[in-house]
């Protein structure tokens, strides 16, 4: 967590302060710029930060000519760059490893040698922001022609870690009104957001996460009532910890007088699994379906068709968030869901008819069904496949081997 880390709250001290009296535009850019570089390099540091810089000159250069073939390069480079950083050691052990376990050691070995030690920091939402604004380029938008203000769309530091996803059309703007002029309502605002992503954070989500490993360790020894319990804990403490981060960032970039997009619209009052997607990290959601599922067909071919875009783009949404076989399956779990949610009102017929008139009367079944859905989700989400399948087991008494 780098939010409440000793250097930013002595950077905070300074930084902000001296942005709110640089009260002209043309002072405070080059403060912001120089505030967004230093907290990157600082947290990212040389390793993470050469890549950024390429890629990032790479996408600003080719949108800046408007040529489909150069836009569509750049968004293969951006691609590419996710790729080798942050599944390259992944696709070595756990894909080609599968059919040529001497030929993946041997080229695991040179890749570890050109690799840092860790993936650039944001590289998943740097990647997607650029792959954004390349795409709307290519479609006709008007790319961003000031330096300075592509940088600042790059490196925007509250939502460099962990989002939420930036649309420049709506950034760009927003950052202009931001540089103008922050109100004594903007700075409220920030610091009420931040208080409560602080409370939610440290308050809660990491004190839950201490009893979660606490427990998760002897879940075995648990009763049913207490493994229901500990579900329970996980479900929140993953909401609380991902919301309160971004409840955060949102904040710190009040402070700027800019708005980011919310992430989160009390997703565990959702009655269905689509409307839960709706609600949760909405920001990674509307981009998946602007940019791969709508692309990729999306419902407009057939009912097969629409399964399939849909297994493809959650399984992609899985492995998003890491590389590793059980977010794969926690997005094909989802996935699978919103397939049943979609189409079982049709394919079982007058069952399903019956069964949907049911949902639509009694909406408290729906959000029951949803929230048991999710939270044996995070099961495969947090543990391995297999470890995630005796706790699901434990959960009504059951036992396998």
């Amino acid at each position: 967590m780098i939010f409440n880390t000793y250097w930013f709250i002595c950077f905070s001290a300074v930084f902000f302060p001296v942005y709110w009296l640089l009260f002209r535009p043309v002072w405070r850019k080059p403060w912001l710029l120089a505030g967004c570089a230093v907290f990157h390099y600082h947290f990212a540091g040389p390793a993470g930060v050469i890549p950024i810089i390429v890629i990032g000159v790479a996408t600003y250069l080719v949108a800046l000519t408007r040529r489909r073939f150069l836009c569509a390069a750049g968004i293969v480079l951006c691609v590419a760059a996710l790729c080798f950083y942050k599944y390259a050691l992944f696709f070595c052990a756990d894909l080609l490893g599968a059919f040529n376990p001497g030929a993946a050691a041997a080229l695991e070995k040179q890749v570890r040698t050109v690799l840092p030690g860790a993936a650039p920091l944001g590289i998943s939402f740097f990647a997607f922001e650029f792959v954004h604004y390349l795409v709307e380029v290519w479609r006709g938008q008007e790319p961003i022609r000031r330096p300075g203000d592509f940088v600042l769309f790059a490196i925007h530091f509250p939502s460099l870690v962990a989002g939420p996803i930036k649309r420049y059309p709506v950034y760009v703007p927003g950052l202009q009104a931001g540089l103008a002029g922050v109100t004594v309502d903007d700075v409220a605002a920030g610091a009420q957001r931040i208080a409560l992503g602080l409370v939610k954070k440290i308050v809660l989500a990491d004190n839950l996460t201490l009893a979660i490993s606490f427990y998760g360790d002897g879940f075995a020894g648990l009763s049913t009532g207490q493994a229901w319990l500990f579900l329970a804990a996980l479900s929140a403490r993953i909401l609380l910890d991902f919301s309160g981060y971004t409840d955060m960032a949102l904040g710190l970039s009040r402070l700027l007088g800019v708005r980011l997009p919310e992430n989160f619209n009390y997703p565990y009052a959702a009655t269905s699994l689509q409307d839960f997607w709706q609600r949760w990290h909405m920001s990674l959601t509307s981009w998946i379906r602007d940019y791969v599922y709508i692309p990729l067909g999306g419902n407009r071919h057939g009912r097969l068709r629409q399964l399939v875009n849909g297994l493809i783009v959650f399984a992609l949404c899985g492995l998003w968030h890491g590389p590793a076989w059980h977010f794969v399956l926690w997005g094909l779990w989802h996935g699978v869901g919103l397939m049943i949610n979609f189409s079982y009102a049709t394919i079982l017929g007058s069952v399903g008819r019956g069964l949907a008139g049911v949902f639509a009367r009694l909406p408290a079944l729906g959000w029951v069904v949803t929230l048991l859905y999710v939270a044996f989700g995070w099961l495969l989400f947090f543990y391995e496949p297999l470890r995630a399948w005796t706790m699901a087991a434990k959960l009504f008494a059951l036992h396998w081997p």
